[in-house]
């Protein structure tokens, strides 16, 4: 009889594991979904509203507000977008070899760094051509701030992550002591960026549309706060994947990527 029992309680126990584990993977199928549709969708909707009520894009000297608009769409996509999917790749691609892994996650800032950059460009050379002064606002500030931080992560993480995998034994220890380094400040990176995006938002519809036109809230208007709500969903989302436990990998996985 006792062991009848025993066998009742571990078949329960294994009936709530498998349970419990069916949830989680539910959890983990519907963030991953949502946020992809909002990465990709928050572009989308930028180069709609560039297109549609901006009049697309250039780089000539006789319209430069259509190279002006190059830098929302560039910097959405490259501070948001790529770099957004960037972060999430190590919870994305729990299937794949960590190098394989690795190697998408270098990509996907490789394809960041030349949208910020030309973005970057755009604007400062639309400052120059309109006579407007340039770094002089929080968005500015904070923009260039989170570029920095930005390019750093990406030339420690390009040394110390590839490069130093030629002499792998040897510098093991030291790509793991910048693991949780590298990590916290790509967060703060992607953090900054959403605020430097959500500053430039607010900026662009204050100084086009002017403050009483935009209280009125004209369609236009309605566009650019939604791109700004969608930064910050992405934001949520993307913490709360990062923040959950049971979406990482283990120790004994990260420290075999570190190992490969």
């Amino acid at each position: 009889m006792e062991d009848f029992r025993q066998r009742q309680r571990s078949r329960s126990y294994e009936s709530d594991e498998h349970e419990r584990g069916a949830c989680e993977w539910c959890e983990y199928a519907l963030v991953i979904t949502l946020a992809t549709i909002l990465l990709i969708g928050v572009s989308a909707l930028t180069i709609f509203w560039t297109f549609f009520y901006r009049e697309g894009y250039g780089w000539a000297d006789d319209i430069p507000e259509k190279q002006f608009n190059l830098h929302p769409t560039l910097m959405v996509a490259g501070f948001i977008t790529f770099s957004g999917f960037s972060v999430l790749l190590y919870r994305i691609c729990r299937c794949f070899r960590r190098i394989y892994v690795k190697l998408l996650h270098a990509i996907f800032h490789a394809l960041a760094f030349p949208c910020i950059v030309i973005g970057f460009l755009a604007v400062l050379d639309f400052h120059n051509k309109k006579g407007i002064n340039n770094f002089y606002s929080l968005h500015s500030w904070v923009g260039f701030v989170a570029m920095g931080l930005f390019g750093l992560q990406y030339a420690v993480g390009f040394f110390s992550f590839l490069l130093l995998l030629i002499c792998n034994k040897g510098t093991a220890n030291f790509r793991a002591s910048l693991v949780p380094i590298h990590a916290a400040f790509g967060i703060l990176t992607f953090v900054l960026g959403v605020c430097a995006c959500l500053t430039g938002l607010t900026e662009k519809a204050l100084f086009t549309l002017g403050a009483e036109r935009y209280s009125g809230l004209p369609d236009e208007g309605v566009i650019i706060n939604a791109i700004g709500v969608a930064i910050i969903a992405i934001l949520a989302v993307v913490m709360y994947i990062v923040s959950r436990d049971k979406f990482k990998a283990d120790s004994r996985e990260m420290r075999a990527s570190v190992d490969l």
